[in-house]
């Protein structure tokens, strides 16, 4: 019988919020810059740690509490100037200048004392998992399974998807 690991507590995210914001401090200090505070959620779900994310003039970053409380110290370490640097980089170079996890990126993350990895690999089990939801297409070869997020983009966008091997449209089934 697995375990379900329970979200990290208040006193926790407290020092998950102060440690993003030392790292937004190193952060002004390496690039002799300052940065805006950052709000930060604990709302992220399933095998991702951390994200970054921007709407329109919104800027956040999410943490993933069941995760941070698996892998606490860890996560500290990793993922939060992980995250921290998507947001400084982002505000230097502006989001479609530079690659995600790009030689800016990497500098920064070496430069904050963290090792440049995109993702982490952890053992999560007993961490609540989101179940991704499948919907079937087909070409002229052969079948697939596509993600509710790609069948949405098909649906609402007109967004196409094809074939590696035919070169035809997929359909949905």
């Amino acid at each position: 019988m697995t375990t379900v690991i329970e979200p990290i507590g208040q006193e926790q995210q407290q020092r998950v919020i102060a440690q993003t914001r030392e790292y937004l401090t190193r952060a002004a200090e390496i690039l002799q810059r300052e940065f805006t505070d950052i709000r930060v959620c604990f709302d992220l779900k399933g095998r991702a740690a951390g994200m970054y994310c921007i709407r329109e003039d919104r800027r956040w970053i999410r943490y993933n509490p069941y995760i941070f409380a698996k892998y606490f110290d860890d996560n500290l370490q990793q993922t939060v100037p992980h995250e921290v640097a998507h947001y400084v980089i982002e505000q230097v170079y502006g989001h479609q200048t530079v690659r995600p996890h790009g030689r800016e990126w990497q500098a920064l993350m070496l430069s904050l004392g963290a090792e440049p990895e995109r993702t982490c690999h952890y053992d999560l089990q007993g961490v609540p998992l989101r179940q991704q939801h499948y919907h079937g297409y087909a070409c002229a070869c052969s079948s697939y399974q596509l993600t509710r997020r790609r069948h949405n983009r098909i649906v609402r966008d007109g967004v196409r998807y094809y074939c590696r091997q035919c070169k035809q449209a997929l359909q949905q089934q």
